[in-house]
């Protein structure tokens, strides 16, 4: 096992994975990443059987050093990162040594960093799960001079790699299912609805995103006395002031205020990761739409090993240039002869 080293960490730096699904009859939401995408990227880049525990870094991310070498990913919101002080790339894998030091700045773009290891991070299993749960009290942010354990790089000297992924931090348009409670709201409430632009208010946390419209709100007639009912992440509920509120990773299981409808999960990183005050707007589309273009996570995994490529590097930038095998075979220089 090797140990990661927590010099110094940001204000919301925790171990996350994908969640404790299956468990909101128990009152616990699933939890775990708020852009599952990036831990599905990490996934790709260290050539992983399956996804594993991460390190989810909101905002900032800190000074890390490990005991054992181990290719570490960067997903998610792009943040600056230097190995010993050299800059290094996001959406890539890198080879991390015993005494470098790994230095990860502020986000420059989106909101939620991942950091992951090639053997993932060996924290203990709670429920089936080693994500931190801040509502359900399990676990919690990390602090400076805390110390993880991880599994060890089963290739620690591959080639490092890296992916182009498509731009998800700044707003844009989200897709909606219809649920069981949007005919509450009037025709008109759901064309303006549709038709209105967004901003993502600073109401941001693991639960939940608020919506911001300088002129409209979205309330329904038909909603006085609802019932508490079964909700999930994505779910858009209409506050009693009919201010949208879009439920994330951490959500409660059972809420009273009406749903208007349910985001597409593969839309949820797009909004996990859009900073206060960008841009949001929705668009409804139709069970038989969703389900032609809404891959699995096995599927989306699949296409993103299939865009692994290898990272083409200045030899001069490297320094541990000599820790890498150079050749890849010997002869005596006769080869040709023999064919003669």
């Amino acid at each position: 096992m090797g140990v990661l080293i927590c010099h110094s960490v940001g204000a919301a730096v925790a171990v996350q994975d994908l969640g404790r699904a299956g468990l909101t009859g128990l009152g616990i939401s699933r939890g775990g990443a708020m852009d599952r995408l990036a831990l599905l990227e990490a996934t790709a880049l260290l050539g992983a059987p399956h996804v594993q525990a991460a390190l989810e870094m909101a905002g900032m991310g800190g000074r890390f050093e490990v005991t054992e070498p181990t290719r570490i990913a960067l997903t998610g919101a792009t943040m600056a990162a230097k190995i010993d002080g050299a800059p290094i790339g996001w959406n890539q894998s890198h080879r991390l040594l015993p005494g470098q030091v790994l230095d990860i700045g502020a986000a420059t773009a989106g909101i939620y960093g991942y950091l992951s290891f090639a053997g993932g991070i060996d924290s203990p299993i709670y429920l089936n799960s080693r994500a931190t749960h801040l509502t359900a009290a399990v676990g919690g942010y990390l602090t400076a001079g805390d110390r993880l354990q991880f599994a060890p790089d089963p290739e620690p000297n591959s080639a490092e790699v890296g992916m182009t992924v498509e731009e998800r931090f700044s707003g844009g348009d989200i897709g909606i299912l219809s649920g069981p409670q949007t005919d509450l709201f009037s025709a008109k409430v759901r064309q303006s609805f549709e038709t209105a632009t967004f901003s993502v208010s600073h109401r941001v946390n693991r639960q939940g995103i608020g919506l911001d419209h300088p002129n409209l709100t979205f309330s329904s007639d038909l909603a006085a006395g609802l019932a508490s009912d079964f909700i999930q992440p994505g779910d858009v509920q209409m506050t009693g002031e009919g201010v949208p509120y879009v439920l994330m990773a951490e959500c409660q299981t059972t809420g009273g205020y009406p749903r208007l409808g349910t985001v597409l999960p593969s839309d949820l990183p797009r909004l996990a990761q859009s900073r206060p005050g960008s841009s949001i707007r929705f668009r409804f589309v139709d069970f038989e739409q969703a389900d032609a273009s809404e891959p699995s996570e096995a599927a989306q995994l699949a296409a993103l090993r299939a865009k692994v490529r290898p990272m083409v590097r200045n030899p001069a930038e490297i320094a541990d240039l000599l820790g890498y095998q150079l050749i890849s075979g010997v002869t005596a220089g006769d080869d040709l002869e023999d064919l003669s």
